[in-house]
């Protein structure tokens, strides 16, 4: 006979079906399309129209936002006349988070019906052409941790998740991109294109980090995304990506002093921007919603 203490573990396809369940209880609509609204950028989440707003507390199996400018809520209802499914904050795998864990919201809301990722976050300039204050659409990103070994797919595999071995080749969409860019050109704005680094964290980079980073190819460089990234697409869900540049890592304008405070300072001044792409991108999908 085995013991309750040596029953089985669930599994994530488990896990997930009783938050989904949770979440369902609370919200009737099916989101088409999860927006992570990352440091400082979660107020977008007020516009959701006729919203339902659940703690991530109160949702069994999910992470909770511990840092400072996530408020840790999933708002879901429509914005731009898109049905969506909005998280005012993440988790980090610096707050002590496996990434099987800090990519948990993603199952969750997959299963919930969301075909599109929308995911934001603040980032280094390490492009000496960028300047803080720009918005840049992730064209492909650098995964040092996963390049480290650390993968939200290491573990245990689940067929009804997704495939073993994932392409990554195409991991941001080419034609939302391309919308969000023409959306930020009709608003008279340039939406920057580059590659995102993920660094661990919670330290800021140091400088052969960041001349390392450069030299590889990166673009911008932040502590989110790339394992949602790999989650969604995992799941066959399409992906945009925005990092609102707020500080400059490189060049002239490289702040050598960094603060996460100045990092919300900075994203409070890029949000008004970063709405604008967001909701025209909702726009455009209302019709086929």
């Amino acid at each position: 006979m085995i013991r309750a203490d040596q029953a089985a573990a669930p599994t994530t396809a488990e896990r997930v079906a009783e938050a989904a369940a949770a979440i369902r209880a609370r919200a009737s609509l099916r989101p088409r399309v999860m927006v992570i609204l990352g440091s400082g950028l979660g107020e977008l989440a007020d516009e959701v129209e006729s919203p339902a707003v659940v703690p991530y507390a109160e949702i069994p199996n999910f992470p909770v936002s511990t840092v400072r400018g996530h408020a840790g809520q999933l708002v879901i209802g429509r914005l731009q006349g898109t049905p969506v499914a909005a998280m005012r904050g993440r988790v980090h795998f610096y707050e002590g988070y496996p990434l099987r864990d800090v990519t948990f919201p993603i199952r969750v809301m997959r299963s919930l019906g969301a075909e599109i990722l929308i995911v934001t976050n603040a980032a280094g300039g390490l492009n000496e052409a960028f300047s803080t204050g720009d918005l840049m659409a992730l064209t492909d990103h650098l995964n040092i941790m996963g390049m480290a070994g650390q993968s939200p797919l290491v573990g245990p595999d689940e067929p009804e998740l997704g495939v073993r071995f994932l392409d990554m080749l195409s991991a941001y969409d080419a034609e939302l991109r391309a919308l969000a860019v023409r959306v930020a050109e009709q608003n008279s704005f340039t939406l920057r294109e580059g590659v995102y680094a993920m660094v661990g964290g919670p330290a800021f980079e140091t400088m052969a980090e960041i001349r390392f980073l450069q030299r590889a190819g990166a673009d911008a460089v932040g502590m989110s995304t790339v394992p949602e990234v790999i989650v969604a697409r995992h799941a066959g869900m399409r992906v945009l990506g925005l990092s609102a540049i707020t500080d400059m890592a490189v060049g002239p304008r490289a702040a050598h002093e960094i603060s996460h405070a100045d990092v919300l300072a900075a994203a409070e001044r890029i949000k008004p921007r970063l709405a604008v792409v967001v909701r025209g991108v909702l726009a455009a999908l209302s019709p086929i919603a």
